[in-house]
């Protein structure tokens, strides 16, 4: 009897799941009419509203404001890549996570993940907004036309401080062996930066290990690699650890100020050293510039030990033809022996009348033997030349003159800006000018009238004889002017003496003195009163005195020569043409990089190489012209 109340309560439970069973198949037969005739509920996205989601851009304006976190780090610092393809053709695109939207009931829809939407779904193609390109490009521009504008600044930077150096760095920059091991040595710097900080913070144990680490593994590798092949094999896998570390530790909360301190501590330290290296270089090629070649210093000692074997010590020419005004005479101040055989060379070959011709050249008491022994065994068309030794001159027949030391003429390096654009109207120039011993020519040559004076970097290529039929009336030195720079420009180099504000500069190279009108002018003992007045005491003051000195002494005596007599700039200009430097009359190799140098214009050493004596035994012997 009181088991029967049990029976309706298990009836119950029985008809429960039944009664369930039935909703739902209700529930699975109504849903789908629900989205047939009255569409989507808002509970609920399509498959064409997951479509368009995964094609929605992100739209920076609205973004969240949060701190990234290293994950984020890492994809903004990789670099872009191409979006792999699956077998299948279907690009695989991850949608964002700020493009979760809300709908208006206030229910979040949640997206499918990516493994599930590519499997059923091809996601459309994507293409950039035009607008979106075309800014891109812009900036690209306008950062590459930065990048340039900060070479220009620094070249000339360069140059006011190093002269034709920087050009010539430029020109012989080699590959760089060590580029990888350079990338180390940044990455290293980066993370020594940071560890201190980074080490500080609580939480951040795992990270601290981690940079640890890194550093260690950096530096075991750059103490035995000094070049880019003694690197291990797996050096990309470190950087990329290394990287990962750096950007991971970026995101940290740290003080800005301690890693700023060690960061501006290593760039003044880099820039130093950089710049240290930098005066090096320049200091070195400057010393190669001015020293003679050891194959050069080979054939004048040869040539001085075979003049005092030789059994005629003197083979000059008849003394008659150096005093003769029926030759055309040219001058030549030159400590070396092939520059001055190249200039000779060169003046006799494109002329028609070499047999006119006689050269006199002033050295100093070290080369004049190889230079009387060289010219002595060497022919040149039948042109008379003498040998002079300059420091015997002064010290026996001008007494006078206490500088008894040959000087060859001076070069300066010269930096003009415009006035009204300082910044970018900047070019550099050498003008060669008359040293101290070009003021005593007429008191050697008493007995001449009217030289020629060549630089011993001086190429002739056409026939000079016109210049002895000009007349240039009053003047003294027939030069090519250079009125680029003007006397008035140069109010801090020429003191307080009287000049004409808009007188030109002029260049030595190729001269054409009257020596009458010289004498007459008295120009001589106007320099040596300028040099009282210059206040010059030795040989670097007297020197560097040579460039007002020149410009003052021979003001409104210049005859202005045509510029296209020579071409100016082979000794440091890498754009000259060659077509204009083949149709000049002559060449002048003003500058450091003189053609006989290894520092030289390889571009321009043909003109000079072509004059160049073969065969000779001494020169195979020292290997002067390999």
């Amino acid at each position: 009897m009181k088991a029967q109340p049990l029976l309706p309560a298990v009836l119950k439970r029985r008809r429960a799941p039944r009664v369930a069973v039935l909703a739902l198949v209700l529930c699975s037969l109504l849903v789908p009419l629900a989205f047939l005739f009255d569409g989507a509920p808002s509970g609920y996205v399509t498959t064409e509203e997951r479509r368009r989601q995964e094609v929605v851009l992100p739209k920076f304006d609205h973004e969240e404001k949060r701190r990234p976190t290293g994950a984020d780090r890492e994809r903004q610092d990789a670099p872009e890549r191409k979006i792999p393809r699956s077998s299948s053709g279907v690009i695989h695109q991850q949608t964002p996570e700020k493009n979760i939207s809300k709908s208006s009931t206030g229910v979040i829809h949640h997206q499918t993940p990516e493994k599930n939407i590519s499997k059923v779904l091809p996601a459309p193609k994507v293409e950039p907004s035009k607008d979106v390109t075309d800014s891109t490009k812009v900036a690209r521009d306008a950062s590459q036309e930065g990048e340039k504008a900060d070479e220009v600044e620094k070249a000339k930077s360069c140059q006011l401080e190093f002269g034709s150096y920087c050009l010539w760095s430029i020109e012989h920059k080699e590959i760089m062996k060590d580029h990888i091991v350079k990338r180390l040595k940044d990455q290293l710097f980066v993370a020594r930066s940071y560890y201190p900080s980074i080490a500080k913070l609580q939480g951040q144990e795992a990270l601290t290990q981690e940079m640890k680490q890194n550093i260690q593994d950096h530096e075991r590798i750059l103490s035995v690699s000094t070049v880019d092949a003694d690197l291990p094999s797996l050096i990309n896998r470190r950087m990329k650890q290394m990287e990962r570390t750096l950007v991971r530790a970026k995101s940290c909360t740290v003080d800005c100020k301690n890693v700023d301190r060690k960061l501006r501590q290593i760039l003044d330290m880099t820039e130093d050293e950089a710049h240290f290296h930098m005066k090096q270089s320049a200091f070195l090629y400057n010393l190669g510039a001015q020293t003679l070649p050891k194959s050069h210093h080979c054939l004048s000692m040869r040539l001085t030990l075979e003049y005092f074997k030789s059994s005629s010590l003197d083979s000059d020419d008849s003394p008659g033809k150096f005093s003769s005004p029926e030759y055309r005479h040219y001058v030549i101040l030159s400590r070396n022996v092939i520059a001055a055989s190249v200039v000779i060379n060169s003046t006799v070959t494109s002329c028609k009348e070499p047999g006119y011709l006689a050269f006199h050249i002033l050295t100093d008491a070290q080369n004049f033997y190889a230079m009387k022994h060289w010219f002595a065994r060497n022919s040149y068309k039948n042109a008379a030349i003498h040998v002079l030794n300059y420091e015997a001159i002064i010290l026996e027949r001008l007494p006078k003159y206490t500088i008894w030391q040959l000087y060859l003429p001076e070069e300066f390096r010269v930096l003009i800006r415009s006035i009204k654009q300082p910044t970018e109207n900047t070019r550099m120039k050498y003008l060669s000018l008359f040293s101290h011993s070009h003021f005593i020519i007429p008191e050697i040559f008493k007995y001449l009238n009217k030289v020629v004076v060549l630089d011993d970097d001086v190429v002739v290529q056409r026939d000079l004889s016109f210049l002895w039929n000009i007349d240039m009336g009053d003047k003294v030195n027939g030069a090519v002017e250079f009125c680029g720079l003007k006397l008035g420009e140069m109010k801090n180099v020429l003191g307080k003496t009287a000049y004409d504000p808009k007188s030109c500069a002029w260049m030595s190279g190729v001269n054409l003195i009257n020596l009458d009108k010289w004498r007459e002018h008295n120009v001589t003992e106007n320099y040596l009163l300028l040099m009282k007045k210059f206040k010059v005491k030795d040989e670097l003051s007297l020197r560097a005195a040579a460039f007002p000195l020149s410009l003052l002494s021979l003001q409104h005596l210049i005859y202005p020569l045509d510029e296209k007599l020579t071409l100016a700039g082979l000794g440091y200009d890498y754009g000259i043409d060659e077509e204009v430097a083949r149709r000049s009359a002559s060449l002048h190799y003003n500058g450091n990089m003189k053609p006989w140098l290894e520092l030289g214009i390889p571009d321009y050493k043909k003109y000079w190489k072509r004059f160049l004596v073969r065969g000779d035994r001494f020169m195979d012997e020292c290997n002067v012209n390999p």
